[in-house]
């Protein structure tokens, strides 16, 4: 790699639906941390699993596990509330991601809103860092945002390209492609650590991978799902491949 050329970026896979399949039978197949450690061993570079309030898939039992047997880091992903900070104090993850919670709502919508909430977030922030857990705040690409992430000593911040995901056209993907660059760039300027994830597929990923601030991608949904037809093992390094090539 020439000194002119971005860093590598990692890949961080998100289990909790094959959880979700799991739950919905209330047996234990298909087992989460299976999936995790043969995401491992298919070149993933960090396992992501979000233990909700309601359980709705990944169980405090998942998290011991995965804890236990992963030789990648595990990064927890949270609602910032002291049950949360309690078991993450405990159970160490390398890095915890706090993110927004409804429990009415299919799947994280929208980035935590850090500035309206730096009050309640400092304490639990500050709790993770004592305990030597990596933060991680799950954002939209607003400048406000970023600098009060930075002010409130997070490490990272993860940038929500569900906008972008979901953009309807090629014009609106457009727009919100340069809030991401912009964003971005701000926050390597304020210190952060840059990831991004949401909604992100083997189609739309090129150009966040390429953008070169972003040093981890963290993506769930669309891995589990397309693992059905062609096995997580081809998925994951399918999906490595793209991001490779467009970092490059």
């Amino acid at each position: 790699m020439s000194a002119s050329s971005p860093a590598p970026i990692r890949l961080g896979v998100n289990i909790d639906h094959v959880a979700t399949v799991r739950n919905a039978r209330g047996g234990t197949h298909p087992d989460p941390v299976r999936a995790a450690l043969l995401a491992q061993k298919s070149g993933a570079d960090g396992i992501t699993a979000h233990l909700r309030e309601d359980r709705r898939h990944i169980r405090d039992a998942d998290l011991e596990r995965l804890r236990a047997e992963l030789a990648i880091p595990l990064n927890m992903e949270m609602a910032a509330t002291d049950e949360m900070t309690t078991i993450a104090t405990r159970l160490h993850p390398h890095a915890c991601c706090l993110v927004p919670e409804r429990r009415q709502e299919v799947t994280t919508e929208g980035g935590l809103d850090v500035l309206g909430q730096a009050e309640t977030l400092a304490p639990r922030i500050a709790r993770l860092n004592d305990a030597g857990i990596r933060v991680s705040l799950f954002i939209d690409p607003d400048a406000a945002q970023i600098e009060t992430a930075a002010k409130l000593g997070a490490a990272v911040v993860e940038l929500h390209t569900g906008a972008y995901a979901d953009a309807p056209d090629a014009a609106a993907r457009a727009v919100e492609l340069g809030r991401l660059t912009t964003g971005a760039t701000h926050a390597a300027r304020c210190g952060l650590e840059v990831h991004a994830g949401h909604g992100l597929t083997y189609d739309n990923v090129p150009p966040i991978a390429a953008l070169p601030q972003v040093m981890e991608l963290n993506i769930g949904h669309f891995l589990i799902g397309q693992a059905i037809f062609d096995g997580l093992p081809t998925v994951i390094g399918h999906m490595k491949a793209v991001i490779a090539a467009a970092r490059a």
